[in-house]
């Protein structure tokens, strides 16, 4: 009597990181990391003034970012368990539509974006693996709805893909509910809101020309003194944006972030994504008997 209650309060993982994905994952997330923080040891010489650099970026980058997506899948046919499976990819479409149709309702708009919270609370439930591919696809998937693809989109697939991660690696998913757990995510959709506008502005701000010196990037100097540049560029440009999409992010896991949570968890346990799918010859028992309707 007791098995199906312990069994609904059970966490289940769409995706379980599987060997291919996890060493693309890996792979991408080096590689990304590199791509960000390359210019930071670039010397003098090397042009960084020239935005016609990072659409090579954008090559090398997009498939990486789609191999991850296809490992994923391809992991769910080796019969370990893991991998995006058919009602995996389904619940992964119908979320990452969400997504895409909540980033255009405040993308703009002093840098309220309530795609935020859905990223955050879906990684939180479905796990660290589903949670980045389904970063990096809502970002494609509204960049390919607003028009706003470009050199910077596979950074912000990465970025979007990092902060569904982050909250798929946070303590407590079997224990923590209720209170506790809405303000821990809160306050890591604060931080994760903060720290995707800061990456985001590293990745356009040495492409930037025409600035004064003390916010400037300079090909070659110390990395010290091009950081310090740099926090004063963030603060002097996006901060208040940064700001305003974290206040927005907590005040929507705190007030929508219970329900969401429980529907979420819902539709996981009723989709049975753990569950093997096996046929049996039961249902053309009534073959036998001369009738091809039955």
């Amino acid at each position: 009597m007791s098995r199906p209650g312990r069994a609904s309060g059970r966490r289940v993982r769409a995706v379980r990181l599987g060997p291919r994905s996890a060493v693309t994952l890996l792979l991408v997330s080096a590689v990304g990391v590199a791509a960000f923080g390359w210019p930071l040891l670039a010397d003098s010489a090397s042009g960084l003034a020239h935005s016609r650099d990072a659409p090579w970026l954008f090559a090398a980058l997009l498939p990486l970012l789609l191999g991850v997506v296809v490992a994923a899948v391809s992991d769910s046919d080796d019969g370990t368990g893991t991998g995006l499976g058919a009602k995996a990819v389904a619940m992964l479409g119908v979320l990452a539509a969400a997504g895409a149709a909540l980033r255009p309702l405040g993308a703009g708009t002093a840098g309220l974006e309530p795609m935020f919270f859905l990223m955050v609370l879906s990684g939180r439930v479905l796990g660290p693996g589903f949670g980045f591919v389904l970063g990096a696809v809502s970002m494609f998937a509204s960049a390919l709805l607003t028009g706003g693809v470009g050199p910077w989109l596979p950074f912000q697939m990465l970025s979007m893909g990092w902060v569904a991660m982050g909250a798929g690696l946070l303590p407590g998913p079997h224990r923590l509910r209720g209170r506790g757990e809405s303000v821990m995510l809160a306050g890591y959709g604060a931080a994760a809101s903060v720290l995707y506008g800061t990456v985001m502005n590293l990745q356009g701000w040495p492409y930037i020309a025409g600035l004064g010196t003390g916010v400037s990037f300079v090909p070659g100097d110390p990395v010290g003194e091009n950081l310090a540049r740099f926090a004063a560029y963030v603060l002097a440009t996006s901060m208040g944006w940064d700001l305003s999409r974290a206040l927005l992010t907590v005040v929507l896991t705190l007030t929508l972030g219970p329900a969401v949570l429980r529907a979420l968890r819902r539709a996981t346990r009723r989709a049975a994504f753990d569950a093997p799918v096996s046929f049996t010859s039961a249902s053309f028992a009534g073959n036998r008997d001369g009738n091809p309707d039955r």
